[in-house]
């Protein structure tokens, strides 16, 4: 019988993509090979998958032909088809719809404001403040939605909540006591419920720098 080789995920800890991409790997339950990346430093095998050099990365082996997903949401989407035993994905087009749309603005406005917030000398810029706030005003709607349901997803965790949380994480981590300061309650408690979590943990987990045998 011919064995099957493991997916391998290339990632970074503190990478948000990866988290995310990590998050949902580890929900669905399927076995893979973890392999560290030191950014400054990146394996050539890595590079050969992917040229763009960013992680995550998941190298999928099989008799049929290898794939690489590197895109952070096809690891996520792919990961959860092969299995979703808590149900991240949306149950219905519309909520599928909505959670992309979600995301799409995550990736797009708000991850540009959050490297210009949070590295503002990489833009020419003296301050991150203006980015900081403009991002604020797309956190609000966050918070309101948080106040009329208990997740981004609805009633449970789910796509939206794991694809996002990551990068509200670094967001209130740039500065901690401004972000602690602001009236959003509900998206405040939804962060310090992902932060304690199991599964945060799980994830957060140091990993040794993978070196080529």
């Amino acid at each position: 019988m011919t064995e099957i080789a493991l997916p391998v995920l290339y990632s970074f800890r503190r990478c948000p993509y990866a988290m995310r991409a990590r998050l949902a790997l580890h929900v669905s339950g399927l076995a893979f090979e973890h392999r560290e990346v030191v950014l400054k430093n990146k394996p050539a095998h890595m590079l050969s998958l992917s040229p763009k050099g960013t992680v995550p990365v998941l190298w999928l082996r099989s008799a049929a032909g290898d794939q690489v997903l590197e895109q952070s949401v096809d690891i996520m989407l792919w990961a959860l088809r092969q299995n979703d035993p808590l149900d991240w994905l949306p149950s219905t087009e519309a909520a599928t719809s909505d959670a992309m749309a979600l995301i799409a603005h995550n990736d797009g406005p708000f991850k540009r404001q959050l490297d210009r917030y949070k590295y503002p000398n990489r833009s020419g810029l003296a301050s991150g403040t203006a980015d900081r706030d403009e991002a604020a005003l797309w956190l609000h709607t966050l918070d309101a939605r948080l106040r009329a349901q208990p997740f981004l997803a609805g009633v449970q965790f789910g796509l939206a909540d794991a694809a996002l949380a990551p990068f509200v994480r670094q967001y209130a981590h740039t500065d901690p006591a401004w972000f602690a300061a602001q009236p959003w309650g509900p998206l405040a408690a939804w962060l310090a419920a992902f932060e304690g979590s199991a599964l945060f943990e799980a994830i957060m987990q140091k990993h040794v720098p993978w070196k080529p045998a």
